[in-house]
């Protein structure tokens, strides 16, 4: 009860500054509708414990409703979610059907974003449940791919008041999962439906004419039963340099780099260390992109109470976006995780009236941090089409090989298809 007083009594002193201003301001309302539909297939040799595969098919229905009420600076917004399973032949993780491989997409139906925002030039202040991306979302993210997105019940503070720098503070109380309304079901505790905490996430950012420098400190302190989440507790402080450049008029570079340290924090029972790094290289040539990079999740073999060590972990992470649409490494291995990937794309501006459309395919090399084990090999193929200004669509393949024997849990030869159409008001 004192979180929930502390979160809605943060931005008392700047309704009584404001509100005089406010009320000579025009009352706006902006609706939000989205919609998606989504076939996905995985096909998955030997999921422990079957000695045979059992093909998941999943078709599901997403849809977000609600809207935004607007005064000058003050907007309340509130949107509900919900999802539907129109073919729910797939463990969704928290229904019971674990004779299927999973596809993490449950039917749910939630308050997804509540919010009460005061936004000025240089400042916004976010109240309630809300949706937080930093960065790229290595670190903190909504989780967009998946059906239910991923929300926090937090107090937010971005500051923009100096020329080309950025202050990004939050404290959260609570992360709303993926797993909905049923989550912790059927004997799924470590996919509760929401995760309490105490979670500042502070990130400071400085332009320059080279590329954006960041700050961060991540603090996770998840008040949490369940040991299997109490270990994602955790202190990540960390610096990350992102830019690009025009080589010509048709060829542009981008680059970034980034370093983290991670260890443990607060209620966490494991004593651990590790280190995170990434490099990328980017090249635009014309209509092409090509990509280049190595991301490194590092292991502690001397973890306290970890037999085979203990890695670096991103639990409120859009995951997806990393490490092989597959997605084998939600959680870092105990050995760690080395990512070497490269990718293609090739960019359609029109097809017709619709457009554009874009082809991309990557490859990764994935390999353990210690021990030098070769997990797998992964190849991803993505077309995307922008079919008019509400519609748009999508065909996306992943197929992870296996090298050797299973080296962590799921590690299995895995093949994912996906084929979707989105729809935003």
């Amino acid at each position: 009860m004192k979180k929930v007083y502390f979160l809605l009594s943060a931005s008392a002193p700047i309704i009584g500054l404001s509100a005089a201003a406010a009320q000579a301001q025009e009352v706006v309302f902006k609706p939000i509708v989205e919609a998606r539909l989504r076939y996905e297939t995985v096909d998955q040799a030997g999921p422990a414990p079957l000695s045979s595969s059992r093909d998941a098919n999943a078709v599901t229905m997403r849809l977000r409703a609600g809207g935004e009420i607007s005064k000058g600076p003050w907007a309340l917004l509130v949107e509900g979610e919900g999802t539907l399973a129109i073919d729910e032949d797939y463990n969704s993780g928290v229904n019971g059907k674990t004779l299927y491989p999973i596809v993490p997409d449950p039917e749910n139906v939630e308050a997804n974003r509540v919010q009460i925002q005061y936004r000025t030039k240089p400042l916004i202040v976010t109240v309630g449940r809300q949706r937080i991306n930093l960065d790229d979302q290595r670190f903190v993210g909504s989780v967009a791919w998946r059906q239910n997105e991923q929300t926090f019940d937090a107090v937010r503070v971005e500051y923009m008041g100096v020329k080309n720098l950025k202050i990004d503070l939050s404290y959260a109380i609570s992360a709303r999962t993926i797993w909905g309304i049923d989550g912790g079901k059927f004997g799924s505790v470590n996919r509760p439906t929401q995760i309490d905490g105490d979670d500042i996430f502070a990130n400071i950012s400085y332009k320059t004419k080279l590329g954006t420098l960041t700050g961060f400190a991540y603090l996770v302190d998840e008040d949490e039963a369940v040991a299997a989440l109490r270990r994602n507790s955790s202190q990540t402080y960390g610096v990350r340099f992102m830019g690009a450049q025009p080589l010509t008029k048709k060829v542009k570079l981008s680059y970034l780099a980034s370093y983290a340290r991670q260890s443990n924090y607060a209620i966490n029972p494991v004593d651990y260390s590790a280190d995170y790094a990434t490099a990328e290289l980017g090249l635009d040539v014309a209509a092409f992109k090509l990509t280049a990079g190595y991301e490194l999740l590092g292991s502690d073999a001397g973890a306290t109470g970890i037999a085979g060590g203990f890695a670096f972990q991103t639990p409120f992470a859009t995951l997806h976006k990393f490490n092989g649409w597959a997605d084998k490494f939600l959680t870092t291995p105990g050995t760690g995780l080395q990512d070497y990937y490269a990718g293609i794309a090739y960019t359609v501006p029109k097809v017709g009236k619709a457009g554009p459309l874009v082809a991309s395919f990557i490859y990764h090399h994935f390999s353990s941090d210690r021990l030098s084990i070769h997990y797998s090999d992964e190849y991803n193929a993505q077309i995307t089409l922008k079919l008019n200004k509400h519609l748009s669509a999508l065909v996306k393949y992943a197929e992870y090989d296996r090298k050797g024997i299973a080296s962590y849990a799921g590690d299995a030869d895995t093949r994912k298809f996906w084929a979707q159409i989105d729809y935003a008001l």
